[in-house]
């Protein structure tokens, strides 16, 4: 009889733990593949640009890698291009039925940057540069851009309504460089993202009401294909 109620209590914690682990929210944070923008050192900002060969071949390596993990319940994206792109192939290889756009993941909108070389914002937009490299984090930047804290608080609520609506469940993201570097910053309260590179994983969990980063600009499942060393860098100018 003491026999059977060990074992009785071992299976009871057993599921106990299981339960515990099923309210852990798992978000992965996908940045799209590189464009023809990303080679040549433009700024996209919230102006499409396709991806070019590289990325296209980025898209096939970050969906054959999360098609061999757990399967998500569901891809979102972001509703500009690059990000769609990427995120179909996703889809396809998790068996997914569909990419759900979320106009909020987009990228930040950098004013009077859109369209310009990295190069050359200092010296043609220099009150539009300094803006988006200012720590002044309410700052809008010149010509109908996002400041960051406006950037960071679409981009965090996105993420807590496909938490709220996935609770205990695993989520692809496809998203963009200055999301990432925005989810980042206000999940860790640090002070620079560093690099956020092409076809990336970034795992982000979300338990007890609170958000924990699990892994970080995961690139390991690129090295066949490559990708562009600079990534983006929204904390040092170019």
């Amino acid at each position: 009889m003491g026999h059977e109620w060990i074992d009785a209590e071992k299976e009871f914690k057993w599921s106990e733990d299981v339960k515990v682990e099923s309210e852990v929210t798992e978000i992965v944070l996908v940045r799209h593949g590189e464009t023809t923008w990303n080679a040549a050192g433009r700024i996209q900002g919230q102006i499409e640009s396709d991806l070019n060969e590289v990325g296209q071949k980025q898209a096939v390596a970050i969906a054959e890698r999360l098609g061999k993990e757990e399967r998500p319940v569901a891809v979102y994206s972001s509703d500009l291009k690059r990000a769609k792109d990427t995120a179909l192939m996703i889809a396809k290889t998790c068996f997914c039925p569909e990419v759900i756009e979320v106009p909020d993941l987009k990228e930040r909108h950098v004013g009077s940057l859109q369209g310009l070389y990295w190069k050359e914002g200092a010296e043609k937009e220099p009150e539009a540069y300094s803006a988006f490299f200012s720590s002044q984090n309410d700052l809008e930047i010149p010509g109908g851009g996002e400041s960051f804290d406006q950037l960071c608080d679409r981009s965090m609520n996105a993420l807590e309504q496909i938490a709220k609506k996935h609770k205990g469940e695993r989520v692809i993201v496809v998203t963009h460089g200055g999301v990432l570097r925005a989810i980042y910053l206000r999940i860790t309260q640090a002070s620079s993202a560093g690099k956020l590179l092409n076809a990336s994983v970034n795992v982000v969990h979300r338990r007890d009401d609170k958000w924990i980063i699990d892994s970080w600009s995961d690139v390991s499942h690129l090295s066949s294909v490559g990708f562009l060393q600079r990534g983006f860098d929204g904390d040092a100018k170019a």
